[in-house]
């Protein structure tokens, strides 16, 4: 069964008396376990799709089930727990706490999801383990390179072991060569049974993974495998 399923996907704004569709039927399978890049230039609908594929929006149209459960006919309180258990978000801005440790930082899922302080903090030191960061858990973020404070993101991504990590632009607030670094952490972490979902507009990015889906106009342009 596919991890992600979407059926005819539409979504669709009103400005002033013009209707907008930044989404015209998208239907799409990934698989759990599988490394997906999400492309697209600005205003191709990708953002678009990866707010409703990370409960962040839902659709207009069409239905979208993860982990076989229909998204669509979800409460907030529901959708507010999926993002917390099921998604692990990664942006380029980091977002992260200033005034607390990376350990805090990657405890705070656990936090919200009512774990106790001794379990939290193990977890989180596994998670920082994963992105070779465990020297720096004491550190804040003013104390961190841009590298570093993206790897500290993607440890609190995984701390919930979810069942997407959803990265967005995970390398756009960082130089050429930090950017690699990144890459090869989601790299290692796909080959640790990760399923990975990239979102991005750069091509040496999405050349990571190992399927990319193009979006344009809000469609599905082509949806391209390459050789593990």
């Amino acid at each position: 069964m596919a991890l992600i399923e979407t059926f005819d996907l539409w979504k669709s704004y009103v400005m002033g008396t013009e209707e907008i569709h930044a989404l015209r039927g998208i239907s799409i399978q990934i698989e759990r376990g599988e490394y997906v890049a999400i492309m697209g230039p600005s205003g191709s609908g990708k953002s678009t799709l990866m707010n409703l594929i990370g409960c962040l929006d839902t659709p207009s149209k069409g239905s979208y089930l993860l982990n076989q459960k229909q998204v669509g006919k979800m409460n907030d309180n529901e959708l507010a727990r999926i993002r917390n258990e099921e998604i692990g978000f990664v942006f380029q801005t980091f977002n992260l706490l200033p005034r607390a440790t990376a350990l805090r930082n990657v405890e705070l899922p656990l936090v919200y999801a009512g774990i106790p302080a001794k379990a939290r903090e193990e977890r989180a030191k596994a998670a920082l383990d994963k992105v070779e960061l465990t020297s720096r858990m004491n550190h804040r973020p003013n104390e961190l390179s841009g590298g570093q404070r993206q790897r500290v993101a993607i440890a609190r991504a995984l701390v919930n072991d979810p069942s997407i990590l959803l990265a967005d632009e995970p390398t756009g607030n960082l130089d050429s060569k930090t950017g690699l670094e990144i890459m090869g952490v989601f790299e290692r972490l796909h080959k640790a049974g990760n399923t990975i979902l990239l979102v991005t507009h750069e091509a040496d990015v999405a050349a990571y993974a190992y399927r990319a889906i193009h979006i344009r106009d809000g469609q599905v342009e082509n949806d391209v495998r390459r050789a593990a």
